[in-house]
Formats: structure tokens, sequence, C-alpha cells
């Protein structure tokens, strides 16, 4: 314990130093190329089109497959970039927060997408961030009435709030800073087997990515498309 301890005070406040760009504005770029595609990934409306077809317009197993990609796939970047040691830190973690920043931003812009709501309509991108935070996190925002409601009412509300925007992100790029520092600790401790390492961050990556999925999954009904 005392190790773990002396692990975390030394690399806990290292990380925000390590991504000092992860911002509002880093999290809203992260979702607007999540939407509109980025590089060898399409948009995240056409990779759900894709599994829909795939499953014969079955929308409840497209989601289910969209969810399930994006494990493999913050699983993969989450092994690749926590591989090496505390002098390749510099380099994997700032690469490690904006690759899951995309993948979840992609899997939960899919999913709404398939729900039945329109990405580019604001509501639904700040529905996409305010599910990024987790459902427990949601829940403890709005118990503090720091969150307006759930992302399901903040996607259907009456009207766009552009502070709530500013705030969601500023809450998002804090809430990814706070999981890599958490992550580094558990993967640190096995620096010494450098595998150990990329199997922690492959498995913690994943298994967030899944649970953000499976709140998204449960919090969206399907909703008539207009």
């Amino acid at each position: 314990m005392s190790v773990s301890k002396k692990l975390g005070s030394a690399l806990g406040p290292k990380i925000p130093q390590l991504a000092p760009n992860v911002t509002s504005a880093f999290v809203h770029q992260a979702l607007t190329q999540a939407i509109t595609g980025v590089g060898p990934l399409p948009s995240a409306a056409a990779a759900a089109e894709k599994q829909l077809e795939q499953n014969h317009g079955h929308r409840n197993r497209a989601i289910h497959d969209v969810i399930e990609n994006h494990v493999r796939y913050a699983g993969v970047q989450g092994f690749l970039t926590n591989l090496g040691g505390l002098v390749t830190m510099a380099v994997t973690v700032p690469a490690n927060i904006a690759g899951l920043a995309l993948l979840q931003c992609r899997m939960v812009a899919g999913i709404l997408h398939l729900r039945g709501y329109d990405l580019d309509d604001p509501r639904a991108r700040d529905a996409i961030l305010a599910s990024l935070l987790g459902e427990e996190r949601v829940l403890h925002l709005v118990k503090k009435h720091q969150l307006p409601g759930t992302p399901t009412e903040i996607a259907n509300a009456i009207t766009h709030n552009p502070d709530l925007d500013r705030e969601l992100a500023n809450e998002v790029a804090a809430e990814l800073i706070a999981r890599a520092a958490g992550k580094r600790l558990a993967t640190t401790v096995g620096r010494r087997v450098p595998v150990v390492g990329g199997m922690v961050g492959a498995g913690t990556d994943a298994f967030v990515t899944w649970r953000i999925g499976r709140y998204v999954d449960r919090e969206f009904l399907p909703r008539t498309r207009r």
C-alpha cells in the first residue's frame, strides 16, 4: 500500500502537466472528429449505419455491435499506449487520452444516431459529452444541481444552452485526466514487466468504454425520426 501511495502522489499531479492540451477545446475537437470522421475512421453515423445494415435493420443488435467494436478499439489503443515505461509517458499519456476521447465520443454518437437523434443538433452533442462522464458522475452532478438533467433530458431540452456546452466540455476534460491518473498508477506498478502495463491499460480502457456504452444504451430510448 505504501508503494502505491508513493506512486500515486508522484504520478497523479504529473498527468495534467503531461497532457496540458486536454481542455474544453480538445474535447470539442474530439467530438467533432468522432461525428464527422477522421483518418481511416468514417463518421459515427456511417459506421452505425453499416452495423445496422449488417444486422438487417435490427437496431438493438446494431447498437450492441457498435459498443463491442469500440470496446475492442479501446482495448487495443489502451494496450499500445501503456506498454512503455516512465520515459515514454510524455508521449503515451496524451495519445491515450486523445484516443479514448475520440473512440468514446464516436461510440456514443453512433448509439444516438441509431436511436433517432440528429448529431448536428447541439443538444445531442451536449448529451454525448454528458454521457462520457458515466452514470455515477452524471447522477452526482444532477443531485448537486450542476447539471440540468440526465443525457436524455439534455438531448430533449427545449433550447440549447451554450453555457452548458462549455461546462460539460470542461467536466469531460477533467474526467479524462482523472481517469488517466488512476490508470497510470495501476500500470506503473507493473512496469518491470512491460506487457503487464499494456494489459492493464487495455483492460481498463475497454471496461470504461463498455460501461459508458451500456449506460447510453439504457439511457436513450428509440426516438421517432423527424
